[in-house]
């Protein structure tokens, strides 16, 4: 800790006033073991959010493990055919890469946001958005594909067991869910980078705007090799 913030610290006041004044100390954007308030609780979701992507990739795992019927070859499955080629999993191929450069721009984002460089910051946050909506729409592409041409549902699949759709749909559409939430909330602190709205307070959003997407790609690691390589 540096000599302003302690010097800053022992100036604060200290409400005293029973839970009032505790509530007050809580509310007033204090820190909490030398961490930004928001980057606590941010911390915190995601930490909640980890129990439930893994609960739902462990059922995913014991429904496929305990399944009587044929589990359907992903690999044909998520083929794309091109030019006259049979191409597997090549559209799932290209969602990951997009999301790992999107890690990077973001990345690149909180760099520059440290730097106080207002203008690169809020270009890389608008391109980690694109890419994230670009996978959003490839991913409704996939569904619309599997549900129109494959005859897949969440209750049924003609191509083996029927817990195949439920447990696809369930788990790529909560992380699209993820992932669109992530691209709105983007744009909205991009938005309010240009405007200079943190000038003075700080660019920590920007760096608990990053946990959140960062979060959002490992979890797809996880679901890519789950789903789509198993």
């Amino acid at each position: 800790m540096s000599t302003d913030d302690k010097q800053e610290k022992a100036a604060a006041p200290i409400a005293t006033d029973d839970w009032q004044g505790a509530v007050s100390d809580w509310g007033s954007d204090k820190q909490v073991f030398n961490m930004p308030w928001g980057k606590l609780m941010m911390w915190l979701f995601l930490l909640s959010d980890t129990f439930v992507f893994s609960v739902f990739l462990i059922g995913y795992m014991n429904v496929r493990m305990s399944s009587m019927d044929s589990w359907p070859l992903t690999s044909e499955v998520f083929a794309l055919t091109i030019a006259g080629h049979h191409i597997p999993l090549v559209l799932i191929a290209i969602m990951t890469f997009i999301l790992i450069t999107s890690s990077g721009t973001m990345a690149m984002a909180v760099n520059f946001a440290y730097r106080g460089d207002r203008r690169k910051t809020v270009l890389f946050m608008t391109a980690t958005a694109l890419l994230g909506a670009s996978f959003v729409g490839m991913q409704a592409f996939e569904w619309t594909k599997l549900i129109v041409e494959e005859g897949v549902r969440p209750w049924g699949n003609p191509m083996g067991s029927a817990q195949f759709g439920a447990t696809f749909f369930m788990i790529t559409g909560f992380h699209g869910l993820h992932v669109t939430a992530g691209v709105i909330f983007l744009l909205v602190i991009a938005r309010r980078v240009a405007r200079g709205h943190y000038e003075g307070k700080g660019y920590h959003i920007v760096e608990i705007t990053g946990l959140y997407w960062h979060f959002v790609d490992l979890v797809w690691v996880f679901i890519f090799a789950l789903f789509y390589l198993w």
